[in-house]
This record gives C-alpha cells, structure tokens and sequence, in this order.
C-alpha cells in the first residue's frame, strides 16, 4: 500500500497494511519473506505470529464510514469556528478584536499541532477523542484567522463575509475538483508522483521555517508581505494541498479494499481535515493579499 504525503494518512496506512491469505506467505522466498515480516511487526491487527489477521470484534471500513466521520470532524470545526469569530465580533473595539483573536489563534494552533503530533508519532490517528479535540483547537485557530484576515489585513469596503465565503467555496471546489481528478484516473498516483509531491511539501516547510526564523531577526523575505513573492508562495502551497488529496483519496482507497477496522475510519478524517484546513488558510491568505491595500 502506497504512502501517502500526509503524515496522519501515511500512519494510518502503516498500521492497516493488510495481512496475506494462510500460507501465501510461504511462497515468498528468502529475503523477500524477510523484508516483509520486518515492515509487518509494528501492525496492530496482525497476530502474534505476523502472518494471519488478529481477530477483531469490529467491522470493516466502508466509504460511509470515512464520510460520516470526517463529516462528523469537519461539523465539530466549523462550529467552533463560528463560535470563535462571533466571539471576537462582539468586542466594540478593534484594538479588543485584536486582544481577543490573537490569542484564541495562538492556542488553536499550538493545540492542533500538539494533537497531530501525539496522532502520528503516538499512532492513535483512529482514536476519536483526539480527532474531535484535534478539530476543536482548529475551529478556534480557523475562526480567529478568518476573522484576522477578512477584518484587518484587507482594505476598507472589503466584505469579511464576501471573502471568507470565497475561501470556502475555493476549497470545496479544489476538493471535489481533486475527487474527480482520482475517480476518473486523470492523474495517476504513482511512486513518482508521491516522491515528488513530497519534496514539494519539504521545501515549502524549509522555506516556512526559513522565513520564521529571519523575521525573528527582522529581516523580511518576502514570502508573507503580500508581495509578487507571497503571492507565488501561495499559489505553490495551494497547489501542494490540492495535490496532496489525490494521494490521500488513493490512501483511504486502498484501506478500504484492504478490508482495514472501521474505527480507521477516524484517521481518514483527521487526514483529510488536516489538508483542508491548510488548503482554506491558503486561499484565504490569497485573497487577502489580493484585496490590500
């Protein structure tokens, strides 16, 4: 099964990879038999023996399953992030807005990232505590953001509802336009095309943490100004996330026909949230920058 360049998606995959029919692994000779029992050990749902599937008291994952729970997910967000930005209107005062909103984004984010962290590297991307506080920290952090954005950082006569509303209907339309894409094949995901993608994604993260640390420094490169630079930036990060969704949409696939626990289920939508997320902030941003001063 193919990694995905999510790193929530590609722990889901790891610890779903399904095991081999009675005896097919006999016909795998020497070092190829080897190669695979070493990357089944850490795999949750084999048998102590790695050979043959442990049994489970669940069913399998269907795509209802990932529908449900990454609507479920996404519903928990968004009302948080209502709930955030009708927080943050309330204030009477700009310099209030600001007191109240740079804060609520500052945990969201730190809260979101601690949440992904503890899923990848703890592997309970299935575990739906975490996906739901995992999505409750990035209502606040999207709600406080979206609020910046639409009310600060653009011009005066700029609608916050008009734009943000852009943001949302840009990144349904990446997401279903990328659906698509998968469906009917127009874009294959190959090992090529997963190793390209990411050495996109690890240079846009080099190139982020680049300019955090210069702006420490005061120095300013450019790639968040809103300049013809940040501009780029953006459009390649778009591009990065809707891409991404392929290999994502490959991923929860092939669980599926792999036959892999429903509550996988929750990973999947912890994934998918997470691209989304990246994918409206990216947008938004955008049409920030296209509509300043």
């Amino acid at each position: 099964m193919r990694d995905s360049s999510n790193p929530v998606m590609r722990g889901v995959v790891r610890d779903n990879q399904p095991a081999p029919y009675a005896g097919f692994n006999q016909a795998i000779p020497g070092a190829q038999q080897a190669a695979w029992q070493a990357g089944q050990q850490n795999n949750p749902y084999l048998s102590e023996q790695g050979f043959a599937p442990a049994p489970t008291t669940g069913r399998q994952i269907t795509v209802d399953d990932v529908v449900v729970k990454t609507g479920i997910t996404l519903g928990v967000l968004i009302a948080v992030a209502i709930a955030t930005y009708a927080a943050i209107a309330t204030r009477a005062t700009e310099a209030a807005q600001s007191s109240l909103a740079m804060p609520l984004l500052a945990v969201g984010a730190i809260g979101g990232l601690v949440l992904v962290l503890v899923a990848s590297f703890g592997r309970k991307q299935d575990n739906p505590a975490i996906v739901l506080s995992y999505a409750a920290f990035e209502g606040l952090f999207v709600g406080a953001i979206s609020f910046v954005f639409a009310n600060f950082v653009v011009a005066d006569g700029v609608t916050a509802g008009a734009m943000i509303g852009q943001a949302v209907i840009g990144t349904l339309g990446v997401f279903v336009g990328m659906l698509v894409v998968y469906k009917v094949g127009a874009i294959r995901v190959t090992p090529r095309f997963t190793r390209m993608l990411m050495a996109g994604l690890f240079g846009v993260l080099g190139l982020m943490l680049v300019n955090l640390v210069l702006g420490l420094f005061g120095v300013d490169t450019g790639l968040r100004s809103g300049g013809p630079i940040a501009i780029i930036f953006s459009l390649v990060c778009i591009a990065l996330a809707a891409f991404s969704f392929l290999i994502d949409f490959d991923a929860a696939d092939k669980l599926v026909k792999a036959g892999a626990p429903e509550k996988a289920a929750w990973g999947v939508a912890l994934g998918l949230t997470v691209t989304l997320v990246w994918l409206y902030v990216e947008i938004l941003r955008l049409l920030s920058y296209l509509n300043s001063d």
